[in-house]
């Protein structure tokens, strides 16, 4: 049985971390975002997390203003209080994290130096392979 911790998540996951640096415009991050089929980019400098965009910054901050993406830099919009996690950081404290603060998705660092992402999908489906004990304490 699985202990349960994210670098275990992490291990599991294929694919390529997708980042964006915080001077490109909104509109190559919302190209990145629609052709990998993602709703959030972590936001970096070298391989620092300085932040993230969702697709809920774009809408609640640009639209109402009707800011043109391709007018707008990612570093003027993105979240910069982002939350993270460690490698050790347990499944259940991710859920308790996205569950308190409704977002979906929670970058993984080591230091100050970008690791992974972890989505709410990730921990579903670690839960529908059983491969996480989430007995109540």
């Amino acid at each position: 049985m699985s202990t349960g911790i994210v670098s275990e998540l992490l291990a599991g996951k294929s694919g390529p971390l997708f980042t964006i640096p915080p001077d490109a415009t909104v509109q190559a991050a919302l190209e990145i975002m629609a052709a990998q089929r993602i709703s959030s980019l972590p936001v970096t400098r070298g391989a620092e997390l300085v932040g993230i965009l969702s697709e809920r910054d774009y809408i609640r901050q640009s639209v109402p203003k009707r800011l043109a993406p391709w007018d707008v830099f990612v570093g003027d919009i993105m979240t910069k209080d982002v939350i993270r996690v460690s490698p050790e950081t347990t499944i259940r404290e991710c859920m308790g994290l996205m569950s308190s603060h409704r977002f979906r998705h929670l970058p993984v660092v080591d230091g100050k130096r970008l690791i992974g992402m972890i989505s709410i999908s990730d921990i579903v489906r670690a839960l529908q392979a059983a491969r996480i004990d989430f007995a109540p304490d």
